[in-house]
């Protein structure tokens, strides 16, 4: 909406909005709104869960009932105003005519819906929830949309279809191949997350420092020069999905907030559902699926724990975790859930480090790049024919 304005009054002061088109700023600007919203409509807005939402403490674990015997009937599916201050923060300021923008919106709308069900469900306490295979059915059947979409837009660039890989500079041409593995991506992180949402901040404190990293990693895909002075594959747009991660750095800040131990709401599959996705999204859009593996460290380790606890158990008929998710195989050995969340964190902020420092180790010589262009403007696309079809797509930013 804002893109939509400046153009509107272009003509009266093209110097004075210019600025304002910047995606860096506006993302900085969707992170602020969505953090002011939370922080200030939270307290009404839990109220409003706590009166209708409340999530009984069950587990199949006896021992992890006990151990989180204070949080019975919390108030739950705080992941609807997460949602909301993204959506109205990209709504605000991205640009709308940006493809990628609108998939987000949709895929974190169709997840939350998907997650609200579940919990839903849940609330009533006639079951655990959606059935796991009809769960991940509807994701799939999304993330294939998704996936299918972006594939089209990926096609006719240049690289478009590679698959990059941190720390060498070879690239591994996927074909109709980037369709599965985007569909892996997106249910895979959604589910991932799922997992981790076990602890009072846990999740939200990992995707604030995932997000952060993965959001410039989708800018630096979308912008020409430094695309090609990291040695990574050009995508037109995808710069746009800063604007998204900032969005949502904003609203788990709020949420956040209200979060921390003792929780006040929890985000609920209608929260990490969504948030999963939009993190899988970003890897798929600016072609850095092998890049979340390493900043989403602590993701992978979870739901790592989950499928080795169950292969294991069904081959030896013995535990590999006293417990699984993995944070709470630490719970069980004795550890305060503050100890827990705050290691968790730090883990997940050195792969975050870890997954920055290993794009800055792809660059190689190249005698013709002579310095950096000053424009943040996706159109400064190399001389390609390819890149530049596809730049003439999107909106530039001058």
């Amino acid at each position: 909406m804002l893109i939509w304005l400046l153009d509107c009054f272009r003509s009266f002061s093209t110097e004075t909005f210019a600025g304002l088109e910047k995606i860096t700023l506006r993302a900085s600007l969707a992170a602020m709104v969505s953090f002011l919203l939370g922080v200030g409509l939270g307290p009404r807005l839990i109220a409003w869960l706590r009166l209708r939402f409340r999530e009984p403490n069950t587990s199949p674990s006896h021992e992890v009932e006990r151990l989180h015997r204070e949080k019975h009937f919390t108030p739950t599916m705080g992941g609807l105003f997460i949602v909301g201050g993204v959506v109205g923060g990209c709504l605000i300021f991205g640009d709308l005519a940006n493809p990628y923008l609108l998939i987000a919106l949709a895929l974190s709308v169709g997840l939350m819906s998907l997650g609200a069900i579940d919990d839903l469900i849940k609330l009533r306490g006639r079951s655990r929830g959606i059935s796991a295979r009809t769960k991940l059915g509807v994701q799939v059947v999304l993330a294939t949309v998704v996936a299918l979409i972006v594939f089209q837009y990926h096609h006719p660039v240049a690289g478009g279809l590679d698959l990059s890989i941190p720390l060498i500079s070879n690239t591994i041409h996927l074909g109709w191949w980037f369709v599965p593995l985007s569909v892996l991506v997106l249910v895979g992180t959604s589910n991932a997350v799922n997992l981790t949402d076990g602890l009072d901040g846990l999740a939200g404190g990992c995707l604030v420092f995932a997000f952060c990293s993965m959001g410039v990693a989708a800018y630096v895909s979308g912008h020409a020069g430094l695309a090609a002075y990291l040695n990574i594959p050009f995508m037109p747009g995808s710069g746009e999905m800063l604007v998204v991660a900032g969005a949502i750095v904003g609203g788990l800040l709020s949420f956040l907030w209200f979060n921390c131990h003792p929780a006040q709401v929890f985000m609920g599959d209608t929260g990490s559902l969504p948030l999963g996705g939009l993190l899988g999204l970003l890897a798929v859009v600016g072609r850095h699926e092998l890049l979340l593996l390493v900043i989403g460290g602590v993701f992978v380790a979870e739901a790592a724990s989950v499928l080795l606890q169950v292969s294991y158990y069904r081959w030896s008929r013995r535990r590999l975790f006293l417990c699984a998710p993995l944070h709470h195989h630490f719970q069980f050995r004795g550890w305060a859930e503050s100890q827990i969340v705050v290691r968790f964190w730090i883990a997940s902020a050195l792969c975050a480090i870890v997954g920055m420092a290993s794009l800055k180790l792809n660059i190689q010589d190249r005698s013709h790049v002579q310095s950096m262009p000053r424009s943040m403007d996706i159109s400064d696309a190399p001389p390609s024919s390819d890149a530049r079809q596809i730049a003439g797509q999107f909106r530039s930013v001058r």
